[in-house]
């Protein structure tokens, strides 16, 4: 496995890379894992439905009194908000933590399927739980916590900043994917040494990609969003690729089988 130094010098010496070469392998790859991109939407639905449940109990609960009533008084809801305590508040805050821990975790596993797949490695479903264990929870947790606190600083310092924060945010998935052995503080080194060289590059990638997916996305009334959404993650691997690599096959094909 690369070591935070080692990957910093290959971001350095890192070749000139094309829009449309990645744009086309993108594609290439997509056809590839397109399954596994919408099992990746299923298993993140099926995960994260629960625990928004969970969070937004007392509020359902209290609509569902209010409509047994026959009426609903918007002013009861502006009751409760206003009387919130601060525990609940907690809860909530903890509650989108771990929300974002597990949706981080679960796109971290969805690389690692993605590497697997690409250089023709078997993958199964369990892969896409790899991630979900407490010694990686912990550092999942540790990059949502930080990437929110990033990204509301950004906002703050009038939204512009946000422009450039998410390109290297976006690297941190993938950087746990292929280096969980690394500190959560590397991984986020790694990440922005990684996005400010070729934040160019994956920005323009983002904004072409989303457009085209919204726009099928309406054709399709939302329905083409379970099947496409992956297709947007697939740039950020291929950059990754290009830029650090892998070392050599075994690495690839120990990746999954790190002593728990």
């Amino acid at each position: 496995m690369d070591t935070l130094i080692s990957i910093q010098d290959k971001i350095r010496r890192a070749p000139e890379l094309n829009f449309s070469d990645i744009f086309s392998k993108s594609i290439d790859l997509f056809k590839i894992v397109w399954v596994q991109g919408l099992l990746l939407q299923l298993f993140s639905i099926i995960v994260i439905l629960p625990i928004i449940l969970i969070l937004y109990a007392p509020i359902l609960g209290l609509i569902i009194s209010q409509s047994e009533n026959g009426e609903f008084n918007p002013e009861t809801l502006d009751s409760f908000f206003a009387g919130m305590s601060i525990l609940y508040i907690l809860f909530l805050i903890v509650g989108f933590l771990v929300l974002g821990a597990v949706v981080l975790a679960i796109k971290a596993a969805f690389y690692r399927i993605v590497m697997k797949m690409d250089h023709n490695q078997s993958v199964s479903t369990s892969d896409f739980f790899y991630f979900l264990k407490g010694k990686y929870l912990s550092k999942t947790l540790a990059l949502v916590l930080i990437s929110m606190l990033i990204g509301t600083l950004a906002v703050i310092l009038c939204v512009l900043p946000v422009f450039y924060v998410m390109v290297p945010l976006s690297f941190f998935s993938v950087m746990l994917a292929f280096n969980p052995e690394l500190s959560t503080g590397d991984i986020i080194s790694a990440s922005f040494s990684l996005g400010n060289k070729k934040w160019l590059l994956v920005f323009g990638l983002m904004i072409v990609i989303g457009l085209i997916l919204t726009i099928i996305n309406y054709m399709t009334c939302g329905i083409g969003n379970l099947f496409l959404t992956a297709f947007m993650y697939l740039p950020l691997y291929l950059v990754y690729k290009q830029v650090v690599g892998f070392e050599d096959t075994s690495e690839i094909n120990n990746i999954g089988q790190i002593e728990e």
